[in-house]
C-alpha cells in the first residue's frame, strides 16, 4: 500500500452514517523477558518509540503496515525479522519479502524499522535484534492509533533463513474458511480465542480490491455477490473495484466505520454483515466463533486486555535463540553470514 493508493471514502460516506487447541508443532519455546536489554539497551522502548511516533504523524500507514508486517513475520518461520530480509540478487531463493502474499507490505513499515534499528544501533551498537525492534514497533503503533499499550518481552535473536517459497502456507488467506483459519492457528500455537482477537488488528488498514473482489460479483462461483456483504457496501467497493481491471492501487478499509482507530469496531462491523474480507465476515457467521465475536463487540476494554495477551503470545512463536539459529543483524534487510 502506496501513498498513491485510492483510498474508498465513499464507503465511510455511505456506511458510517447508518448504523483450544493445543500445539502439536516442534517450536522452539525460549522464555523472552521484560527486561532482556535492562543493562545492555535500558532506553530502547524509548529510542523506538521516538521514531515511531515522528513516523505515525508524518505517514500514518506506518501503523497498520507494521502490525501487518509483525503477523506476517511470525506465522512464517516465527519471530525472527526473516520477512525484513531483501533477496540476493542471482539467488535461486528470493526472500519471504518477495513472496507474493507479502509484496503488498507498505513500504513505510520496512523504513520505520530500519529508522528505529539506526537509531538503537547509535546508541546500543550489537546489541538489539531487528525481531525485538519490530515487535516493540508494532506495539507502539496499536497504542498510538487509540488501541492498548501492553509489555513486550523481549530476547529473539534474528533468522538466518529467509524464503519466499514458505510464506503462502503459513498465512491466512483473505477468503479462509475457519476451518482452514483453526488448522493454521493451531500450527502455530495458538487457539481459537487466539485467532477471533488476534483477527481484531483488522480494525485499522486496508486491503486491494484483489483480496474481496470475488466476493464482489463471484462468491464461490455462483456468479453472484457474497449474500452475506450488507447492500450498501457492496455498491459501494462495486464502484471502485470493477470487477476486471482498473483496481490495481485501490484500497478499502478493513474497518468501513472507523477506519483510522484502533478500536472494537471491527467486531460490531462483521454483526452488521459489514466484514470487507470472507475471512473476516466468517468469523460471525460460524458459531464457534461469532460468541467470541459478540462479546469482543460489546466489551472494548476486554477486547484491549485480551488483545495485548494475544500479541504476547503470539510474539512468543518460533523464537530462535543463540548462533546456531540466530544472529544480530547491524542492518534489518542484510543477512550476516
Amino acid at each position: 500500500m502506496s501513498h498513491s493508493s485510492t483510498f474508498l471514502i465513499l464507503i465511510i460516506f455511505l456506511i458510517a452514517s447508518s448504523s483450544s487447541a493445543t500445539t502439536r508443532s516442534r517450536k522452539a519455546r525460549y522464555q523472552l523477558s521484560l527486561d532482556f536489554y535492562a543493562k545492555s539497551c535500558p532506553k530502547l522502548d524509548q529510542l523506538v518509540a521516538s521514531v515511531t511516533s515522528q513516523q505515525f504523524k508524518e505517514a500514518p500507514v506506518s501503523a497498520p503496515a507494521t502490525i501487518r508486517l509483525f503477523f506476517h513475520d511470525c506465522f512464517v518461520q516465527g519471530c525472527d525479522a526473516s520477512v525484513l530480509i531483501s533477496s540476493k540478487p542471482g539467488s535461486k531463493e528470493v526472500a519471504e519479502r518477495d513472496a507474493d502474499d507479502n509484496k503488498e507490505l507498505a513500504q513505510e513499515a520496512f523504513d520505520t524499522v530500519d529508522m528505529a534499528k539506526a537509531l538503537v544501533e547509535r546508541n546500543c551498537p550489537g546489541v538489539v535484534s531487528c525481531a525485538d525492534i519490530l515487535a516493540v514497533a508494532a506495539r507502539d503503533f496499536v497504542h498510538l492509533a487509540g488501541g492498548p499499550y501492553y509489555q513486550v518481552k523481549k530476547g529473539r535473536w534474528d533468522g538466518k533463513i529467509s524464503m519466499a517459497s514458505r510464506v503462502a502456507s503459513n498465512l491466512p488467506r483473505s477468503n479462509a474458511t475457519v476451518d482452514e483459519l483453526v488448522r493454521l492457528f493451531s500450527s502455530k500455537g495458538l487457539t481459537l480465542e487466539d485467532m477471533v482477537i488476534l483477527s481484531g488488528a483488522h480494525t485499522i488498514g486496508f486491503a486491494h480490491c484483489k483480496q474481496f473482489v470475488s466476493r464482489l460479483y463471484d462468491y464461490k462461483g455462483t456468479k453472484q455477490p457474497d449474500p452475506s456483504i450488507d447492500p450498501r457496501l457492496l455498491k459501494a467497493l462495486k464502484m471502485s473495484c470493477p470487477h476486471y481491471g482498473g483496481n490495481t492501487d485501490i484500497v478499502a478499509p478493513f474497518d468501513v466505520t472507523t477506519p483510522f482507530a484502533f478500536d472494537n469496531a471491527y467486531y460490531g462491523n462483521l454483526m452488521a454483515k459489514l466484514g470487507l474480507l470472507a475471512s473476516d465476515q466468517a468469523l460471525f457467521l460460524d458459531p464457534r466463533t461469532k460468541v467470541l465475536v459478540q462479546e469482543m463487540a460489546k466489551d472494548k476494554s476486554k477486547f484491549f486486555q485480551e488483545f495485548g495477551v494475544a500479541m504476547d503470545k503470539m510474539g512468543s512463536i518460533g523464537v530462535k535463540r543463540g548462533t546456531k539459529h540466530g544472529e544480530r543483524r547491524k542492518v534489518c534487510s542484510l543477512h550476516v553470514g
